[in-house]
């Protein structure tokens, strides 16, 4: 049976040449890197080191304002709470959005329970919100601006450029949650005003459990109060022995990105082009979620009017796919992100998510197009509320007979 993976926005598999380069940090080289007395340990900090240029490089910052992490649920709470916590005296006032990973959303909501409070923006239609959004939620004890650089589930990229701006402005600091748009899309910490930005290996082809947050050390020193104690490691941020294969792999897997963004984000969009336009031809009643161009080049998220995601999900059984987002995607509810768009119960419920990557192919897109045209047909031929639409009657202002 044909597998195809199209759930890169959930995990990328290990690029053969990022694995290449941790082989070694489990084997020969297998310091601990705060052992300074000894060349084992020596060669891992060398390694540490390494590592840290090459996520530097990929945001234009200095490699000592990368502090690894064990990705970026970990690097979001570390921003937030240690803002929260440095800065209390300052205020307690934080801004953020509705639609954020659940790593920015649930610090937030945990800080209200210790006293902060935190302006929840709505976006607008196509998942963004505004620079004037923020600048009218911007109050004289806010201290910190979250906001996500692209949507995990819909693709949608903020105005960052114009919100770092109007953040350096009003002297607050601004964190945004990387994670999808790292390795994906150009950024510049300096160009865009950006104070805290977070990232993960596992979705730039690299390891699980091993990430950065990124740490802003001039224009202005952001200083933060640490969530992990013990030792003392980077910088006092984060303490714990470094997972040193862990960082190489993510180092190796920032550099590859880098070197190879330019074309790999051309290819992945016309692929991701091709796919809803083989969709869109062949099937009525779907409609794409997010910005139609401020999007990241590899995610489609598409709602399948008349069908339920997770009905069509099994009928492509042997493409991966996502109905929601991969880290609550245990529970049925419809997706918050889509409801966040202002989508109806049935549109967030017939949603799917499509992210390509690296190994994506144009057969695997065609045979996609394909499975997907034949289960959606198939579905709505058993479903009474398409048969209801197609005679002209909305589903949503029938009156249903109780027998």
């Amino acid at each position: 049976m044909r597998a195809v993976y199209l759930d890169n926005n959930a995990t990328t598999p290990v690029e053969p040449r990022v694995l290449e380069a941790m082989l070694p940090y489990y084997r020969e080289h297998f310091g601990n890197a705060a052992s300074r007395n000894h060349r084992y340990g020596w060669i891992a900090e060398e390694a540490v080191d390494k590592a840290r240029e090459q996520v530097a490089k990929v945001i234009g910052a200095s490699s000592k304002e990368i502090i690894w992490t064990s990705g970026a649920t970990e690097g979001n709470n570390t921003a937030i709470l240690g803002v929260a916590r440095m800065y209390a005296e300052k205020g307690k006032h934080m801004v953020t959005c509705k639609i954020e990973h659940k790593a920015v959303i649930d610090p937030c909501k945990f800080l209200e329970t210790q006293g902060y409070e935190v302006t929840w923006l709505d976006p607008d239609q196509t998942g963004c919100v505004s620079v004037d959004q923020v600048r009218d939620a911007i109050r004289e004890d806010t201290i910190l601006v979250s906001l996500m650089f692209a949507n995990n589930e819909i693709g949608t990229i903020h105005p960052i450029p114009e919100i770092g701006s109007l953040c350096k402005e009003k002297g607050v600091l601004f964190h945004t949650d990387a994670t999808q748009a790292f390795g994906k899309i150009p950024i510049d910490v300096e160009a865009m005003g950006i104070d805290l930005l977070t990232m993960s290996a596992h979705k730039i082809y690299g390891p699980k459990g091993a990430g950065a947050v990124y740490v802003r050390r001039r224009k202005p020193r952001v200083r933060l109060q640490p969530i992990i104690y013990g030792g003392g490691h980077e910088r006092g941020i984060r303490s714990g022995t470094l997972n040193v294969p862990g960082v190489v792999g993510c180092g190796a897997a920032a550099e590859i990105a880098l070197q190879e963004m330019p074309t790999e984000s051309v290819r992945i969009a016309r692929l991701r082009d091709r796919l809803w336009a083989g969709l869109n031809e062949q099937l009525s009643d779907i409609t794409m979620n997010g910005h139609p161009e401020h999007r990241l080049p590899n995610t489609l998220n598409v709602s399948f009017l008349y069908i339920e995601g997770e009905s069509l999900m099994m009928g492509i059984s042997d493409i991966a796919v996502s109905s929601g987002s991969a880290c609550t995607s245990a529970s049925l509810e419809p997706s918050y992100v889509l409801k966040g768009l202002g989508l109806g119960e049935d549109l967030a419920h017939s949603s799917i998510r499509f992210s390509l990557g690296r190994f994506t192919t144009q057969e695997d897109i065609d045979y996609t197009i394909d499975q997907v045209v034949e289960a959606v047909n198939h579905l709505r031929e058993m479903s009474p509320l398409y048969e209801m639409a197609q005679a002209g009657v909305d589903p949503s202002t029938a009156e249903w007979q109780r027998h």
